[in-house]
């Protein structure tokens, strides 16, 4: 995909409403959607080569990485809110700006050495990142990439997170 289309999708009047940005507008458009996913895939194919598996964050990554990889060929494996995976777990504890939260994800679902490309509609803080990051570890997998559609600059997120981190929307 051409660097037009990724301008495209940063200026739509869809994504952005005051000082909340949602990304659910996206989902009602196909070829947007479709050219977003597109947008990803390509992302991916550059930045980490060899993925074997495509992680989504709760809740919004749910959306997109299943897509991202479905279309790749490779697995997804969801990282969710504590208590709602069933079986064993790795889970982490991580602070909010405004708490804490834990995230879990299945023992089984990453394999140790297994390249793993963490995928979120929003990189704010970088505290979910971090997290996510954190489980691919404790699970012996490698980070490859986080790949976020958006990311607040301003909030510095992307300093928290110990591996690369692509975002293709920056406000």
């Amino acid at each position: 995909m051409d660097a037009l289309k990724l301008d495209e999708l940063a200026i739509l009047p869809l994504m952005e409403k005051e000082k909340h940005v949602n990304i659910f507008p996206v989902l009602l458009h196909p070829s947007l959607f479709k050219d977003l996913i597109d947008v990803m895939m390509d992302s991916i194919r550059t930045n980490a080569a060899g993925v074997q598996l495509i992680m989504g964050l709760e809740a919004r990554g749910f959306l997109f990485g299943p897509v991202v990889a479905q279309a790749l060929g490779v697995g997804f494996v969801p990282v969710r809110k504590a208590g709602k995976l069933p079986g064993e777990t790795f889970s982490i504890t991580y602070k909010l700006e405004y708490g804490q939260d834990t995230f879990d994800i299945a023992k089984d679902c990453v394999k140790p050495g297994e390249k793993v490309v963490i995928i979120d509609d929003l990189l704010a803080t970088g505290g979910t990142m971090k997290a996510a990051c954190d489980l691919v570890n404790m699970a012996g997998g490698e980070v490859l990439q986080c790949l976020v559609i958006m990311e607040l600059m301003d909030l510095h997120g992307r300093d928290k997170v110990p591996k690369s981190v692509t975002s293709l929307i920056k406000y």
